[in-house]
């Protein structure tokens, strides 16, 4: 999982995420070490809150508004992949507007019973292409889909 983590983090030039995913990405990793530490920590991000006062965890750039904007903004820009992780919020917002090109899901072999789901009630289906299945040594298993786009 750790050298998974590195390479992607390594394919990756921006974060993004939704101010609950922020604030415990931001308590843990600016005091954290190794190479995924370093490598969360030098990333861009970005925040998307309308409540949030400040985005103090370095290079990190708070949005107030319009996050299907801005992303949709960001993917024409050059540059490596963005990464989003957890923040079912903000993927509910980006979802409706296609923004989501790729979808990492990482099933654990653990059932918590409650939480915020990451793929929110919608008024259509959305199906998604399997990419890959890569089972892990923990009994997890990391689910790359692709979202087929619509005629």
């Amino acid at each position: 999982m750790e050298q998974l983590s590195i390479d992607q983090l390594r394919s990756a030039d921006l974060l993004l995420f939704g101010r609950v995913t922020y604030e415990g990405m931001a308590r843990y990793w600016p005091s954290a070490t190794g190479v995924v530490a370093n490598l969360m920590n030098n990333l861009s991000k970005i925040v998307f809150s309308r409540t949030l006062k400040n985005a103090d965890w370095e290079r990190t750039r708070l949005v107030r508004e319009h996050a299907e904007a801005e992303v949709a903004s960001l993917k024409q820009q050059p540059g490596k992949d963005i990464f989003i992780f957890g923040s079912a919020n903000l993927c509910a917002t980006l979802i409706p507007h296609g923004l989501i090109d790729e979808y990492r899901l990482c099933i654990a072999p653990i059932v918590l019973g409650n939480g915020n789901p990451l793929f929110k009630p919608r008024p259509h289906k959305m199906k998604m292409n399997l990419l890959e299945a890569r089972p892990l040594t923990s009994g997890g298993v990391i689910l790359r889909y692709q979202p087929e786009r619509e005629q």
